[in-house]
């Protein structure tokens, strides 16, 4: 395994750990969230360039547009559960009500 793949690899799993350890604020999930698809986004465009194949060439922004639509999502609903709940945080939140 060569460096460049080691580092996202580990940035990947770190960000994956951050969102699986840290859960008591919303925008800390978020922001693990986030990491890890900038993660992918950069190993999925390392792949594609080398291997100089056009055909893979669109997974890398189709995989950015998905992370703005997340990211979009998650902070509606961020701004959503601070104006009902008063705060972000994720044990104040009960799936089983409306």
């Amino acid at each position: 395994m060569t460096p460049v793949h080691f580092s996202f690899s580990s940035a990947f799993v770190l960000g994956l750990m951050g969102l699986a350890f840290h859960r008591t604020h919303l925008l800390s999930a978020l922001l693990c969230l986030e990491g890890m698809m900038l993660s992918l986004f950069i190993a999925l465009a390392l792949w594609t360039l080398q291997f100089e194949s056009t055909s893979f060439s669109t997974a890398p922004m189709l995989l950015l547009a998905f992370s703005a639509c997340e990211a979009s999502t998650g902070l509606a609903l961020l701004v959503a559960t601070a104006r009902t709940h008063g705060n972000d945080r994720l044990q104040n939140l009960n799936l089983l009500q409306c």
